[in-house]
């Protein structure tokens, strides 16, 4: 194409002089500077030429030499055809465009010829309104149209506002008879290595060539649907200072710094000039930075979602919605605990604590009662080494919420990552004083952590669970209730288990030998466990625990563990007799007290034939998996419990595995820690009014 930039075509029917007293006058100093400018960007002017004999005009293209005084030299961009144009064509002006602005000079020639153009320039020249929207040229934007399975392949020139120009060519036996002008069409566009925009629109005009096009398309719709619509949205703060965005635009290339006007764990709203917005619905942003003062920076993958334009001041204004698609879990986290903090300033995510007042308040809270601290008590100096690494170098693997006034801990609840897509909610506790205060307080945090995280990748987080005794009243009312309420299996589950610690009694390895076998778990011992499993409760433990076929033999999270300098070991083992399964064993072995009543070290058995497995067999096999364990007393979790009661094991307390299917429920759960903690505030309020 000869013109990227056209001329508005009134300049051209009223005639340059017209324009020009109707124009701000610019002194060839300021011209000079732009077009040096122009320069050093390698960009180019227009030189608009006017038909000897049936008048009509065109524009070409040219790029201006550095300039030192009344002279300006430029050289042709495209040659093709130029000879002939110029010989029937004179010169009428050059313009410099400048956004919404055209510079329009009446410059004379000196030379002209196929090469390059120079000219005398004038000591005034003249700004006139290019357009009301302003264009963005771009390069190097690969675009498809698809329209009723016809593609067609070729380039974004510049996009506006309200509309984007592509370039098309068509390869046989393609026509463009094909595209209906009347009907929508898909635009894709993308760089080199991802999709950057994807929407329908309108033909809005066209070119006429028979073989390559131009298209001026509008896009249909100024908001689309990234993720499923949340029946609570994440709560936007207006920060202060607030922080900026800063990216290079997918399109253009150029640089975009803007102010955010609002944020959230999930996004964040930015407001721009409607003339020249460079922000569009359906865009994706590969790398963006939020920038906070200058100092904090954190880095994401974002989309817009949303366009509205308004008026103020008489000045045209859009607001955009950005979604946050992907981010570095710690710069999450990070996020995550500035708008907490916003929302209640004694809510603080993974904040560096004192260890002393923390094994203090679990002691005080009663948290850490007799019985489990004669437990920890024979290995408190490992405890200590755990805790000091989970709550002073804050790994991606762990998080901790705490509720705290001025230095005191009144509550306390932390989450692990303990597989690949699921996080374990364990050590809840809250001062006496303000136990359902506080307590509701840090579940509250967890319920809006997971809102805002859960659909990030980096967060691996499709499932959240716990292990709570059905006796104790708190979490049987807060998970077991939840569960209740939705009563839908597969979208939160409750499973139970015995659990007891077994006495190491064999040392040496067992011959195999006879009907009974133990190997590796195969994947299709794994298909037989979720037959199982379906029948037996329909829920999610499966999933959440990674025993589904295709996990035998993936284990990244164990890599991730050693490199942030924690152990976690899994191993899984299929116990069959004449080649049937009968129980699968799942061995997890980590540091001491990275959980604290030891779910996560610790022997998970699932029986399939309770009443094909002896209790001896089950007790044998537990004592050859113990070399896994440096105690020799080791927990162990069993499931079905009945299986424990119909073989006479003893066992010392019941568990139940509640799982939450975040994409399902996650809103649910929310809402539910919503209610408790604003009719705990209520009642709060009514007990100070009554003392009062």
């Amino acid at each position: 194409m000869d013109s990227v930039l056209k001329i508005p075509q009134q300049i051209h029917e009223s005639g340059i002089h017209n324009e020009q007293k109707a124009g701000k006058k610019v002194s060839k100093k300021l011209l000079i500077n732009k077009l040096n400018y122009i320069n050093f960007q390698d960009g180019t002017i227009l030189i608009n030429l006017r038909h000897k004999k049936y008048n009509n005009t065109i524009s070409l293209h040219a790029k201006p030499q550095p300039s030192m005084g009344d002279q300006l030299h430029c050289q042709w961009t495209q040659t093709e055809g130029l000879k002939q144009k110029l010989r029937s064509h004179t010169v009428q002006s050059l313009s410099v465009n400048e956004g919404q602005k055209l510079f329009l000079v009446k410059a004379d020639v000196i030379t002209v010829n196929e090469k390059e153009i120079s000219f005398n320039l004038p000591e005034i020249c003249y700004e006139v309104s290019a357009r009301k929207v302003k264009r963005h040229p771009c390069k190097e934007i690969k675009a498809q149209l698809i329209q009723n399975s016809a593609l067609f392949h070729g380039s974004l020139i510049d996009f506006s506002a309200v509309s984007f120009r592509v370039e098309v060519t068509t390869s046989p036996p393609q026509t463009f008879q094909w595209v209906i002008s009347e009907s929508p069409l898909h635009l894709i566009l993308s760089g080199d290595h991802e999709t950057l925009y994807s929407g329908e629109c309108r033909i809005l005009k066209q070119t006429c060539g028979p073989k390559t096009r131009t298209f001026v398309l509008e896009p249909l719709s100024n908001q689309i649907r990234r993720f499923k619509p949340k029946e609570s949205r994440s709560t936007r703060h207006k920060l202060i200072p607030s922080p900026n965005i800063i990216f290079r635009h997918p399109l253009t290339g150029k640089t975009v710094d803007l102010e955010v006007v609002d944020l959230s764990g999930s996004g964040f709203s930015v407001e721009e000039d409607g003339d020249s917005t460079v922000l569009l619905p359906g865009m994706i942003i590969p790398e963006l930075e939020l920038s906070f003062a200058n100092s904090l920076r954190m880095k994401c993958k974002a989309q817009i979602i949303y366009k509205k334009f308004y008026e103020t001041d008489k000045v045209n204004r859009v607001k955009c919605g950005l979604a946050i698609l992907d981010m570095d879990i710690e710069d999450h986290v990070r996020l995550l605990a500035l708008v907490h903090q916003a929302k209640d300033r004694k809510s603080y995510i993974c904040n560096k604590v004192d260890m002393d007042a923390l094994w203090n308040f679990f002691f005080e809270t009663g948290f850490i009662y007799p019985k489990k601290y004669a437990f920890i008590h024979a290995n408190k100096e490992k405890f200590k080494e755990t805790y000091e690494k989970l709550y002073t170098r804050n790994p991606n693997i762990a998080r901790h919420f705490i509720y705290q006034d001025n230095g005191v801990i009144l509550g306390h609840l932390a989450m692990l990552r303990y597989y690949e897509n699921t996080w374990l909610i364990h050590h809840h506790a809250a001062s006496k004083s303000e136990s359902n205060r506080a307590g509701l307080v840090v579940l509250d945090q967890l319920a809006r952590s997971i809102n805002d995280c859960h659909n990030l990748y980096s967060a691996h987080m499709n499932f959240v669970a716990c292990y709570y005794r059905p006796d104790n009243k708190f979490p049987n009312r807060i998970f077991g209730g939840i569960a209740r309420h939705l009563n839908e299996p597969k979208a939160c589950s409750l499973d139970t288990f015995a659990f007891f610690h077994y006495q190491r009694e064999f040392n040496n390895e067992w011959d195999m030998l006879g009907p009974w076998g133990m190997a590796k778990t195969k994947p299709e011992d794994l298909r037989e466990l979720e037959s199982f499993y379906e029948h037996e409760s329909g829920g999610l433990m499966t999933h959440a625990l990674d025993m589904e076929p295709g996990s035998v033999d993936h284990d990244e999270l164990s890599k991730e563990y050693n490199r942030l300098g924690f152990k976690r070991e899994r191993h899984l083992f299929s116990l069959k007799r004449g080649g049937t399964l009968k129980a699968v064993f799942m061995v997890n072995a980590t540091d001491v007290g990275l959980n604290m009543s030891e779910l996560t070290n610790c022997i998970t058995v699932i029986v399939l034939d309770p009443d094909e497995l002896p209790k001896d067999t089950l007790y044998l096999m537990l004592s050859i998996l113990s070399i896994k364990y440096e105690q020799n007393d080791m927990p162990v979790l069993l499931y079905p419990f009945t299986y424990a009661d119909n073989q006479s094991i003893s066992y010392e307390k019941l568990y139940n595995l509640w799982v939450l299917n975040i994409p399902q429920a996650g809103a649910e759960y929310l809402k539910l820690t919503e209610n408790l903690l604003a009719r705990t505030q209520c009642d709060l309020v009514k007990a100070k009014q009554t003392i009062s």
